[in-house]
């Protein structure tokens, strides 16, 4: 059996508005939030990815250049020539 009873109509129609309401604030508040948290972080000093990449491979070929110059120092030296030629 349906009701024709205006009030809960009203106060449905009233609630429904409300809750799209709050919900489109919700939306809003976390964009923002986004939005400050993004600027936030934007000001500090942290590196993207591809630079720490790039930093990480020149930390790898100096490692390897100076285990090279080592082992060229450790055999000289078992030859027994003065490393620094003194004049």
């Amino acid at each position: 059996m349906q009701s024709d009873n205006r009030i809960f109509d009203d106060l449905v129609k009233f609630m429904n508005g409300a809750v799209g309401t709050l919900a489109g604030a919700g939306r809003e508040a976390e964009q923002g939030a986004r939005a400050r948290a993004r600027e936030w972080i934007g000001g500090l000093d942290f590196v993207s990815r591809d630079e720490f990449e790039v930093v990480k491979a020149m930390a790898v070929a100096a490692r390897d250049e100076n285990d090279a110059l080592k082992a060229r120092l450790d055999a000289l030296e078992a030859r027994g020539a003065d490393p620094v030629p003194t004049a």
